[in-house]
């Protein structure tokens, strides 16, 4: 799907999740807080079982919707590693190389994000990576390419005054480097609303 579609489909999980879940000032959310369709207004309270649901919902369309079957490897990556499993989980996913150029500013949205690694525009230490997924680690040196600093999409990024670089991440702006500094944690990733990945872990526990 091309970037001009994406606005759209980017306000409907908006509405269907109950939240502006990226921040945009343009989100239908901020007039109208209620789910699509003819109905919306009559969501009801949820079960235990369905707000376990809705935050695993919100982690996984914050990256850009992610498929269940690859946001379930991400969760038992994150059972095996040593520490909080909602904590690693979130580290995971904010190393994936779209994430980290999305937390730059290097692009304007996660879902451009995905197709400008797919479009081999982006660098990890010197050699071009085309795996949105691909995970960075601690020190990798993310950069956009030369020929493709000038690019509309770049400059609109760039420009955002909504958005600032993460803070784990060492950004030099003109130049279209990042340095990924260190894994985050929960409370370190700016995310635009309220995640819960305890929630998730219980969902996946049941």
């Amino acid at each position: 799907m091309s970037e001009k579609k994406r606005p759209h489909a980017k306000y409907k999980i908006d509405r269907r999740m109950g939240c502006n879940l990226w921040g945009r000032p343009k989100s239908p959310y901020n007039a109208r807080q209620t789910a699509p369709g003819q109905h919306g207004e009559r969501r009801g309270r949820l079960s235990d079982y369905g707000v376990q649901l809705m935050a695993k919902q919100k982690l996984k369309g914050h990256y850009g919707s992610i498929g269940e079957k690859q946001f379930r490897r991400y969760f038992k990556e994150a059972q095996r590693l040593r520490g909080n499993t909602g904590q690693n989980l979130v580290g995971l996913l904010e190393r994936r190389l779209d994430a980290v150029i999305y937390r730059a500013k290097f692009v304007p949205t996660i879902f451009a994000a995905r197709q400008f690694v797919n479009h081999q525009h982006i660098t990890v230490n010197g050699k071009v990576v085309n795996i949105p997924s691909y995970q960075v680690k601690e020190g990798d040196v993310i950069e956009v390419k030369e020929s493709s600093r000038q690019l509309a999409l770049v400059q609109q990024a760039d420009e955002d005054p909504s958005r600032d670089v993460a803070e784990f991440l060492q950004v030099d702006s003109k130049a279209r480097k990042a340095t990924f500094l260190r894994i985050p944690k929960l409370e370190d990733i700016p995310y635009a609303t309220q995640m819960e990945p305890q929630l998730i872990v219980e969902f996946y526990s049941r």
